[in-house]
């Protein structure tokens, strides 16, 4: 068994990392710490959600947020790029942008007698989608080929989209007159998919108070640097997974295709789009190496957006969310058999 890194240095709220460590699983470790502690002088009493949110940052992925308005989707997406000193920028999804109001377009230059590129505003490095769905498929698509390669292609050349990237996509759950659902091809790019939610009554006084003069994010500012966001996604690409977690991993997601109520399961890109989460979770919990209950931690919100059910299911209120906890009780755990003669 792979023993445990040492992680002795402790850092402050807001307090950045001046040097790097011999051990890059323990600086992995600090640079998401860092970060996670410094949206959360933001966000205020939801640690799941911020960590879920730093874990994709963490695996090179993407977020969709399907919550309701006012529970603070946009900061959340803000404060990742603040404290993550990544460029950001906000693209603001309607029924009439079009695609090269995404990716960009060329003007013509009467100066020099000659076109010129315009960047759109996917050309950064964390990219708020502000309601998705609020634009024509059209204008969806122009995001399919930045969320995969990151990359873009406009007039036959392609450009190469800034190191790290990450889409944060926003959408409103109980709103869908005038709004374009995402297809199922575009919701599978999606590492995962987060709801805030609304706050309890100690976390609303919270609020009331933080906000008394101004907002929080104003007094946030980078505690850690792009090329260690890069640093740390090179980490967690190595940090070990076992055989029988992979099996574990297939064995979860080529059981949703075989569930009658579901009339999609998941794709191959769910159970690497779980590899990869459960890589990261074991950098935050202080591991080079990943555990079941990594994987079981993280399965709902890595699944659950690519999973479809069928029309009786839906009337009869399934939720996807629920399906996933019941394949996972059903799924045999790595190591289980082994850990119950322990305890005799």
């Amino acid at each position: 068994m792979r023993s445990l890194f040492r992680n002795d240095r402790i850092f402050k709220k807001g307090q950045t990392v001046t040097e790097k460590t011999d051990d890059p699983y323990s600086q992995a470790t600090q640079t998401a710490n860092l970060i996670t502690d410094n949206i959360n002088n933001v966000i205020v009493g939801k640690q799941t959600s911020v960590e879920l949110a730093t874990i994709a940052l963490m695996s090179g992925g993407h977020i969709l947020v399907e919550d309701v308005p006012g529970v603070g989707k946009t900061v959340l997406a803000r404060s990742l790029a603040i404290s993550s000193g990544c460029t950001f920028k906000r693209i603001q999804f309607t029924p009439d942008l079009l695609p090269t109001d995404v990716s960009g377009v060329s003007i013509y230059n009467q100066k020099n007698g000659d076109f010129e590129f315009r960047e759109g505003p996917i050309v950064s490095q964390i990219v708020l989608a502000d309601e998705i769905n609020r634009a024509t498929p059209k204008t969806q698509s122009a995001m399919l080929e930045a969320m995969e390669e990151n990359q873009v292609t406009m007039e036959g050349i392609t450009r190469k989209l800034p190191n790290p990237f990450m889409v944060i996509a926003t959408q409103n759950p109980i709103e869908y007159e005038g709004t374009f659902p995402l297809p199922e091809a575009q919701l599978d790019r999606f590492l995962l998919k987060v709801t805030l939610g609304y706050p309890n009554e100690m976390d609303e006084i919270a609020i009331l108070s933080n906000q008394s003069s101004t907002h929080p994010i104003d007094s946030i500012s980078s505690v850690v640097t792009p090329e260690m966001v890069t640093d740390m996604q090179e980490t967690v690409k190595s940090v070990y997974v076992d055989e029988l977690i992979k099996k574990y991993i297939v064995n979860i997601v080529s059981q949703t295709r075989n569930v009658l109520e579901l009339s999609l399961g998941s794709s191959p890109r769910g159970s690497i789009s779980l590899y990869r989460a459960s890589q990261a979770l074991a950098i935050v919990r202080e591991r080079d190496y990943v555990l079941p209950d990594d994987v079981k931690h993280l399965a709902p919100s890595i699944l659950a957006h690519r999973l479809i059910p069928s029309p009786s299911a839906r009337m009869n209120g399934m939720e996807p969310e629920q399906v996933i906890l019941d394949l996972m009780k059903s799924t045999p755990i790595p190591g289980e058999k082994s850990q119950s003669w322990f305890r005799r």
